[in-house]
C-alpha cells in the first residue's frame, strides 16, 4: 500500500543514537519488557512489542489483501512465528492521537505522528492510520535508510557475540556441545542459519545442499563446524539479492526456485561467467547433445553438472503417421506432479484409499502420455501440428538425484498448495525401471539413499515457512533455520516432502533395499 502519512511520520535518523543497545531482533518492549516481536516507532525511535492481532485482521480481509508482496512477507513470518503479545506498540500510537483528537483547530490533525512503526525482525513497515503494511518510502528514502542500519546493527551484534562465544569456545572442552542420543553421550556437529527476514526457503535449501565458489562454500563448510550459535548467512544473502533480482526483499519465496536459480547461477559462475545466456537457451542450446555425452549445460561440465546433472530422452510419436521424434535433455532435479487421485490424501493415516508413493509420482512422470489439444506437435512429415503422445526415459542418472514435487498450482485467482502426503524410502529408491537402457546399469549404480528433506509448512508458496532434514554420519538431523535439533527416521518418514535428495549408492554399500 502507498501510505500517505510517511512525510510527517518518518522522522529519526537512520543512525539515530536513541536506539537500544543490542541486535534489533532482540529489543525489549519498554512497557512490558517483552524480546518477542519487537516494533520501532519512525517518529521517535521507542521500541513496543506487537499484537497478534493485527495478523489475525489482516487474514480476514482475504485474497485481495493478502496476495500483497509485503502482505505476504507479514503473513508468513506470524504464520512461522505466532506470537500472543501485549500489543503496546499499537497503544503507543493511539496515544500519541489523544491531544489531537481534542485539539481545537482539527486541521492539526494532518500533523498525527507515532503512525509508522517498523518489525526489528523482518523489517516490514507498517502504518496504524492506513491499517496496512507500507511499500512506498519518504522523499529521502528515510525507511529504507532505517531499514539497512538495523540490519547493521542486526549483523554487528551478531558479529560481535559470534566472536565473544568462540573465544569461550576456544577456551572450553568440545563436551559443552553434548546431547543424549540413545542413552549415550554424543555432539551435535552441526550448525543452524539465522533467518534474515522470511529467508527459511534459502536457509532450507542451503541445509540441504552439500558441495560447491567462495560464499556459498563458506555457508555450507560452517553448517557442519557444530559451533553453538547459528552462523549468519548474510554474505551470501546480499551476493543472491545482487545477481538474483528476482530474490530481493523480506517476502517468503519458492525454495525450489531458488534451488535452480542458485545451481545454474553457480554453474554458470563456475565456467568463468555469466556470458548473458538466459538459462532457456541454455537449456534448448543442449536439447541436442547426444546420448553419450555427458550431462552438461552450455557446452561446459562444472561440479554442478557432476553432482546433480543427469540426462532425460524426451520421445514423440505422431499418431498420424507413426514418425518418432528423439531428443536429450540434461536436467539438475526432476520436478514431479502428484497424481490427481491422490490430491484430496492429506495424511498417512487417511483411510481413503492407499497412499500415494514417490513411485507413484515417477511413473506418473515417465508413463506414455497423449499430449492435448494445447500441445499439437509440429510433425516434420505431415508438415503440419498433429496430436502425439509424449514419454520420458532417463539416459543418465545423477550422482546426487533431486526430486521436486509439485505442490503448488495455479487456479484462476491464487495458487493452491496440494497438501497430499507422498510416502518414500529412506533407503534403497531403485530408479532401474525408469532406465532407457537399464541391462547397461549395475544393480548398485541405480540404487539412492535418501540425503536430505526440505518441507513446506502452510497453506500457500507466498507464506508459511521451510524447514530441513539431512542426514550427518548416520544421524538425522533437523534445520529450522538457527535451531538445529537431533530427530530419528520415524520423524524424517512423516514429513510431507516439498524436495527430496537422494545420493547414489555405492558399489561396497550392503545394505538391503527397503
Amino acid at each position: 500500500m502507498e501510505c500517505p502519512h510517511l512525510s510527517f511520520s518518518v522522522c529519526i535518523s537512520p543512525d539515530s543514537a536513541k536506539f537500544p543497545n543490542g541486535s534489533p531482533s532482540s529489543w525489549c518492549c519498554s512497557v512490558c519488557r517483552s524480546n518477542k516481536s519487537p516494533w520501532v516507532c519512525l517518529t521517535c525511535s521507542s521500541v513496543h512489542c506487537g499484537s497478534f492481532n493485527s495478523y489475525q485482521h489482516m487474514a480476514s480481509l482475504g485474497s485481495s489483501v493478502t496476495s500483497h508482496p509485503q502482505t505476504l512477507s507479514f503473513l508468513a513470518y506470524f504464520e512461522a512465528h505466532p506470537r500472543y503479545v501485549n500489543g503496546h506498540a499499537k497503544k503507543h500510537y493511539e496515544d500519541a492521537q489523544i491531544p489531537l483528537i481534542n485539539h481545537k483547530k482539527p486541521e492539526k490533525q494532518d500533523k498525527a505522528q507515532h503512525t509508522v512503526c517498523m518489525d526489528c525482525s523482518s523489517y516490514s513497515t507498517y502504518c496504524y492510520r492506513c491499517d496496512d503494511f507500507v511499500v512506498n518510502d519518504t522523499k529521502l528514502g528515510l525507511v529504507q535508510k532505517v531499514r539497512e542500519h538495523l540490519q547493521n546493527l542486526e549483523n554487528s551484534a551478531f558479529t560481535a557475540d559470534r566472536h565473544k562465544k568462540r573465544k569461550l569456545l576456544e577456551n572450553s572442552s568440545l563436551n559443552s556441545k553434548l546431547v543424549k542420543v540413545n542413552g549415550s553421550t554424543a555432539a551435535i556437529c552441526a550448525t543452524g542459519l539465522r533467518n534474515l527476514g522470511n529467508t527459511c526457503f534459502m536457509n532450507a535449501i542451503l541445509q540441504s545442499l552439500r558441495s560447491l565458489v567462495e560464499e556459498f562454500r563458506k555457508t555450507l563448510c560452517a553448517l557442519w563446524q557444530g559451533s553453538q550459535t547459528a552462523f549468519s548467512p548474510e554474505s551470501l544473502f546480499y551476493v543472491v539479492w545482487k545477481i538474483m533480482p528476482n530474490f530481493r526483499g523480506y517476502q517468503q519465496q519458492d525454495a525450489h526456485e531458488f534451488m535452480r536459480y542458485l545451481l545454474d547461477h553457480l554453474h554458470l559462475e563456475l565456467q568463468g561467467g555469466f556470458n548473458g545466456v538466459s538459462r532457456s537457451a541454455i537449456l534448448q542450446e543442449n536439447s541436442t547433445l547426444s546420448a553419450s555425452n555427458k550431462c552438461c549445460i552450455n557446452g561446459a561440465s562444472t561440479v554442478v553438472t557432476t553432482i546433480f546433472g543427469g540426462i532425460l530422452q524426451n520421445e514423440v510419436n505422431c499418431l498420424i503417421c507413426g514418425t518418432e521424434s528423439r531428443k536429450f535433455d540434461p536436467f539438475l532435479d526432476l520436478s514431479l506432479d502428484i497424481p490427481s487421485q491422490f490430491r484430496n490424501k492429506r495424511s498417512k493415516n487417511q483411510e481413503n484409499g492407499p497412499v500415494c508413493s514417490l513411485q507413484d509420482c515417477l511413473r506418473s512422470f515417465t508413463d506414455l502420455e497423449e499430449l492435448d489439444e494445447t500441445e499439437l506437435y509440429m510433425c516434420h512429415k505431415c508438415k503440419k501440428k498433429q496430436k502425439s503422445t509424449k514419454k520420458f526415459w532417463i539416459q543418465k542418472l545423477p550422482k546426487v538425484l533431486c526430486l521436486h514435487l509439485k505442490r503448488f498450482h495455479w487456479t484462476a485467482y491464487l495458487r493452491n498448495k496440494v497438501d497430499t502426503y507422498i510416502e518414500f524410502p529412506l533407503r534403497g529408491l531403485d530408479m532401474k525401471c525408469y532406465l532407457l537402457e537399464p541391462e547397461n546399469s549395475g544393480p548398485e549404480n541405480c540404487l539412492y539413499d535418501l540425503a536430505a528433506v526440505v518441507v513446506h509448512h502452510g497453506s500457500g508458496v507466498g507464506s508459511g515457512h521451510y524447514t530441513a532434514y539431512a542426514t550427518h554420519e548416520g544421524r538425522w538431523f533437523h534445520f529450522n533455520d538457527s535451531t538445529v535439533t537431533l530427530t530419528d527416521e520415524d520423524t524424517v518418514v512423516k514429513a510431507k516432502a516439498y524436495i527430496l535428495f537422494y545420493v547414489e549408492r555405492q558399489a561396497k554399500a550392503g545394505s538391503d533395499k527397503l
